[in-house]
């Protein structure tokens, strides 16, 4: 599933070209994870943002347009000159949203497993949106410090890696930025308590990871790709994230696996102790 640095990539090569455009017409799949695309008719887009996982878009009648990118949402800008409804080649089968420009070109939202899910709300009005409702604040935000995060933290007992991809400690952090902050700080995903030292510690961490994951352009496992349909480079520089089995590059034990919550963590047995 895409995550921070994934959907900030998107939103930076988007804005430049979607804002100042206007919406001349817009259509959607059936279901209605996907029909709310179709109230974005007739607007202009005037920002771009990102919270977290969401894609953010101020349009110029006091609403936003949301997307979420699931686990296969991919977003793109190309020409049109045909019917957007028609299937012409085969991504087009998972074809889910499509917003046709003032300047004849489409912006298009396929998704192959449909996690993913569309809706324009009045701006700043995520009631009915769960998960964004709740979403903690950004990692990158200065006014947020360690000892905010340690008391995030301190609210629940639940295992440190189950806490971050909840969401609600800080935003945009799933299972492979986990994986890689943990193993940064040195902490087991295990633990179901840490002191503000480590909580600063793995803050830190959090910020390295995804920052970097941002400058290389997101982490392609499979199915993600860019709004320029390029995949990511940070795969290549996990230290932890599907590297079970292989040497830590820190102490060269070989990292486990566990499953926590019904998500797979990978860790270091010597570095990343309880």
């Amino acid at each position: 599933m895409p995550e921070l640095p994934e959907v900030e990539t998107i939103r930076r090569q988007l804005g430049p070209e979607l804002i100042g455009r206007r919406v001349v017409e817009a259509g959607s799949h059936p279901s209605a994870k996907f029909t709310p695309a179709r109230d974005a008719t007739g607007v202009e887009f005037t920002e771009d943002g990102r919270r977290g996982k969401f894609l953010i878009f101020g349009l110029d009648d006091g609403r936003e347009l949301i997307i979420h990118l699931g686990m296969t949402g991919r977003l793109a800008i190309r020409s049109s000159g045909r019917d957007p409804s028609v299937e012409e080649d085969p991504d087009d089968a998972y074809l889910r949203a499509w917003w046709l420009l003032d300047d004849r070109r489409l912006l298009t939202y396929h998704d192959v497993r449909r996690f993913g899910r569309i809706r324009v709300v009045s701006a700043g009005d995520y009631s009915s949106i769960p998960t964004l409702h709740t979403a903690g604040p950004e990692p990158f935000d200065e006014t947020f410090d360690s000892e905010q995060f340690w008391q995030r933290l301190a609210r629940s007992r639940r295992p440190i890696k189950v806490q971050l991809l909840s969401q609600r400690p800080v935003a945009g952090v799933g299972n492979i930025y986990a994986d890689e902050a943990l193993w940064l700080a040195k902490i087991n995903p295990k633990a179901t308590r840490i002191g503000k030292g480590r909580a600063a510690d793995l803050l830190d961490a959090i910020r390295v990871v995804l920052g970097r994951g941002i400058e290389n352009g997101g982490t392609t496992l499979r199915d993600y790709r860019d709004a320029e349909g390029r995949s990511g480079d940070n795969q290549n520089a996990l230290e932890a994230y599907g590297r079970v089995g292989r040497p830590c590059r820190r102490c060269s034990n070989a990292l486990r696996s566990t499953v926590i919550d019904n998500r797979v963590a990978t860790w270091c047995p010597h570095c990343q102790r309880r």
